[in-house]
């Protein structure tokens, strides 16, 4: 393949949409860096592998020599994004907006090469619109035309409320395309309409539109939703290197294939090699962890990968307890604390109910013995209890 092949290639890994595809090619052609931009909010002050999925294709336009704009939206956040929300997000003060964002540099460089990304803050040219500036820019857009965006089109149809401010963060996002003079914006498939309004409003002020590229939502640990802390079903880029490891192996082997695609950085012909080395005969175990692997050293170091890698193998392969136990001690009454309460306080889960679950389905463990009484009174003593494959305390109860 051509230079120009390979990139295009590289650039479509993974992809959702391209729009336009063509006018994409025209623009790799330029005799010049690209300009690439991407939009957080920081609407919180920890980003997750979901997040990283955008980050990474950033990372990519940097490794084939292009300009990339890391855009801290520390004006819209306090505007509110209402991009697939069903009912109108409380808009965040300008401290908690400086508190998130002192997080999201620190955390993107851990994909992105600091030294080729430029960060800017919309709210140094949004701060200066002004009322008049904030006037012309709604002026651009019509209700009809925002009621075509999904989420709105159902809040309305549904009678949930729609707040004024909310039809002005498009056009925020939209204006800081032009701010930029960006050539590219990348986005997750929920923010196609805003990244859309910047090549409109860019066409209005006589640039070039920008290439909209769409990334799709990573999925969480559960393969189902997509991956957020409120689902509990995420990776954090900032966890600790075992609980990473740990969250990874739980992956489905399907799953396996979509982490890869979304978050490696091994080449297009390395991971069609893993897939064949599978489909004759690998076990997928051995490849998911390579995945466990190259996410701790990116996020953590080598080092730390090597060492979760092992703590591991003893752990589940050769069914050892781990060294680093959190201990905890519980004072009991004299007749003892059923086994329930004691996970529950142990915080080896959440509710009571929960550790009879357990229980019934074989997950909990003392001293590497299998627990099936539901009813057991636990007397004072010390011993080691697990729930589940990573779960584990030393309790003594007095």
């Amino acid at each position: 393949m051509s230079q120009l092949e390979t990139a295009l290639a590289e650039i479509k890994r993974g992809v959702e949409e391209i729009l336009v595809e063509e006018e994409l090619v025209a623009k790799l052609k330029l005799d010049r860096p690209l300009r690439v931009k991407l939009g957080m909010d920081p609407t919180a002050p920890d980003i997750h592998l979901g997040h990283t999925v955008i980050l990474n294709k950033l990372r990519q336009f940097q490794d084939l020599g292009h300009q990339v704009l890391l855009l801290i939206g520390d004006f819209t956040a306090q505007v509110g994004d209402p991009s697939g929300k069903n009912s109108t997000r409380p808009p965040l003060t300008a401290e908690q907006v400086a508190a998130n964002a002192k997080t999201y540099a620190e955390q993107a460089f851990k994909v992105l090469d600091a030294d080729k990304t430029e960060i800017v803050y919309n709210s140094s040219w949004l701060g200066e619109l002004g009322a008049t500036g904030m006037i012309k820019l709604a002026s651009r857009l019509t209700v009809a035309r925002m009621l075509e965006r999904d989420d709105f089109k159902k809040r309305y149809s549904s009678g949930q409320s729609i707040a004024i401010h909310e039809f002005m963060y498009p056009l925020l996002q939209g204006y800081d395309s032009v701010a930029l003079n960006a050539d590219i914006e990348l986005g997750g498939t929920d923010q196609k309409f805003n990244l859309l309004m910047g090549r409109e409003l860019q066409k209005e002020e006589g640039q070039p539109a920008q290439v909209v590229i769409t990334m799709p939502l990573l999925e969480g640990l559960d393969g189902v939703k997509k991956m957020s802390k409120s689902a509990n079903n995420y990776i954090g880029v900032d966890e600790a290197p075992g609980e990473m490891f740990g969250k990874v192996m739980s992956l489905s082997d399907e799953m396996m294939w979509r982490y890869f695609e979304l978050l490696s950085r091994l080449s297009l012909d390395e991971l069609a090699a893993l897939k064949q080395s599978v489909a004759d005969g690998s076990n997928p175990r051995d490849i998911k962890i390579l995945l466990a692997k190259e996410l701790i050293s990116r996020y953590h170091s080598e080092a730390a990968a090597e060492q979760a890698h092992q703590d591991f193998v003893n752990r589940f392969q050769k069914n050892a307890i781990p060294d680093d136990l959190p201990e905890v001690t519980l004072n009991v009454a004299a007749d003892g604390m059923a086994i329930a309460n004691l996970l529950k306080e142990a915080g080896l889960v959440n509710s009571t109910s929960d550790g009879l679950r357990m229980i019934k389905q074989g997950a909990v463990k003392i001293n590497g013995e299998k627990l099936e009484d539901t009813k057991l009174i636990v007397q004072a003593g010390e011993a080691v209890y697990q729930v589940g494959k990573r779960k584990f305390a030393k309790v003594t109860v007095a």
